[in-house]
């Protein structure tokens, strides 16, 4: 693992930040909206890394976008135990930020802050605010101290709450390929994407998705260049991985759209049709929380099997 971190792409809006903090109008309340996977996280450890090491000289190299993971400051950070960053996100055993852990944050935010310096609160996939946690945000949000700065990160495929959103300064991220490429490669320090299987590149794959890809294939033996789709989906099925492997269950939805976006116009079995009809199915094992067993392997016999 590299002992260095690079921001790749966001540049523009890391510049941006910069020079608002640099003339005093940094924003208290920031929102971040963009795709999956795409290095929001990333861009917001870059700036609070910047943020608390101005007076230290040489540790965030501007020039290059990059500072070094190994010391003292970066360490607190990415392991949320900075003394002045608090960071939300849906626990686990949870389905929603529940309202103990905004309770948590407001509890943090009287508290006097380390050195009298800024204090960040730092709230991840917004979407998953519950009723009460969200009115409870609201109301924090609404008048923050002036050592207090709140930065909401969301998946802009899920829609948030207009009260929260109208209360920030939204920024919308973006990757362009040649960025998501970069990231790839920059990754696994080889030029690993152009080894990737054609079905699973596309313009709307994430860089996290193909790095989690690529790991789980190498993991499990299977070869990036030749595990197409169908290869892919036949592998997790006979393993059942789609209730065991966390990747899987993860990107379940994305695998059978990867799928049928292949084959709808290649095959004369695979119509419109019955790409409702998975969809709906799978909609509704999710919905109900039911066994995929029998999804998969209605699917498998009836796409899969020749």
């Amino acid at each position: 693992m590299s002992e260095k971190s690079r921001l790749i792409g966001h540049k523009t809006l890391f510049s941006n930040l910069i020079y608002l903090d640099q003339i005093e109008k940094f924003p208290n309340k920031i929102l971040l909206n963009g795709p999956k996977g795409i290095g929001k996280k990333i861009l917001v450890n870059h700036l609070l890394n910047y943020l608390y090491s101005k007076n230290i000289e040489q540790f965030y190299d501007l020039k290059n976008n990059e500072y070094k993971t190994n010391n003292n400051l970066s360490l607190l950070i990415s392991n949320n135990s900075h003394p002045n960053i608090f960071k939300i996100q849906k626990k686990k055993d949870k389905k929603i930020i529940d309202i103990d852990q905004i309770r948590e944050m407001i509890q943090f935010t009287n508290q006097t802050s380390f050195n009298n310096k800024r204090k960040f609160i730092i709230i991840e996939d917004i979407n998953l605010l519950g009723i009460n946690s969200a009115n409870a945000l609201l109301k924090s949000i609404e008048e923050p101290n002036d050592k207090t700065y709140f930065i909401l990160i969301n998946n802009s495929e899920y829609k948030i709450l207009d009260t929260i959103k109208s209360r920030c300064l939204e920024f919308k991220l973006n990757l362009m390929n040649s960025e998501a490429i970069e990231i790839v490669n920059n990754y696994f320090n080889s030029d690993k994407y152009i080894d990737i299987n054609l079905d699973f590149i596309n313009n709307y794959n994430s860089p996290s998705f193909l790095i989690s890809l690529v790991n789980f294939l190498e993991n499990n033996d299977l070869s990036i260049k030749e595990c197409n789709i169908e290869d892919l989906l036949a592998y997790i099925i006979r393993n059942k991985l789609y209730s065991s492997d966390e990747f899987i269950k993860e990107y379940l939805n994305l695998f059978i759209e990867l799928f049928f976006y292949k084959n709808i116009n290649n095959s004369k079995n695979i119509s419109f049709k019955i790409k409702k009809y998975f969809y709906l199915k799978l909609s509704f094992v999710k919905k109900y929380n039911l066994d995929f067993e029998s999804f998969f392997l209605e699917f498998n016999d009836k796409l899969l099997s020749e």
